[in-house]
């Protein structure tokens, strides 16, 4: 599964790798892993898992959960 966390860049990069950083992404079709703000509730933020074609959710889980995880 594709998920939503992408390689960072360096600090130093150029302004060209960091706008496609923050602002060019691809949008597959299919299973993904995406970050969710819950901001009208408890703000926190969510790592989901779904697909893109038929918006089923798999699976929820705090992104600093899933950031341990990875780790």
């Amino acid at each position: 599964m594709k998920g939503a966390v992408l390689p960072r860049p360096a600090a130093d990069a150029g302004a060209d790798a960091w706008h496609d950083y923050v602002y060019l992404r691809d949008n597959p079709r299919g299973a993904y892993e995406e970050y969710w703000h819950h901001t009208s509730g408890c703000r926190r933020w969510l790592v989901v898992s779904r697909d893109t074609a038929t918006h089923e959710v798999y699976a929820c889980q705090d992104a600093a959960d899933a950031k341990a995880v990875r780790a």
